[in-house]
């Protein structure tokens, strides 16, 4: 059986019935802030992300953007600083931002190091 979603006393459908102003009252202070000042650019977000619905990812440079109830099961194109990946908002994700959610440095891997590199590839026989 599957666990019911609760966040701070309150089921997901009962999120997702609540206005804007209520449901800030229930997130933290730095997010709620953000949401009562409303930034142009989270406005046409919001409006956006109600027009388009679940048909196709949303394109956001925006990953400050704090993560309502109305936007579980949708689909976030959101820029990690070189590319846009894929964000697919759960309701564990509900109060925190997309930037949260995809990471701006990738793994770095080195190989071994190069002819010169170290006083022990002196003696390498160039190819």
């Amino acid at each position: 059986m599957a666990r019911k979603f609760i966040f701070r006393g309150k089921s997901l459908e009962e999120l997702q019935a609540m206005s804007l102003d209520e449901f800030s009252k229930l997130i933290e202070a730095r997010a709620r802030r953000y949401i009562q000042r409303m930034p142009v650019e989270y406005k046409k977000l919001l409006i956006k992300a109600q027009k388009v619905g679940a048909s196709k990812p949303i394109k956001t440079h925006l990953r400050e953007a704090v993560i309502i109830p109305q936007w579980v099961g949708l689909k976030f194109m959101v820029h990690g600083g070189k590319e846009f990946k894929q964000v697919v908002i759960q309701p564990e994700m509900i109060g925190f931002r997309l930037g949260d959610f995809v990471h701006t440095t990738g793994r770095v891997v080195h190989s071994g190091p190069g002819i010169g590199a170290t006083r022990g590839s002196k003696a390498v026989a160039l190819k």
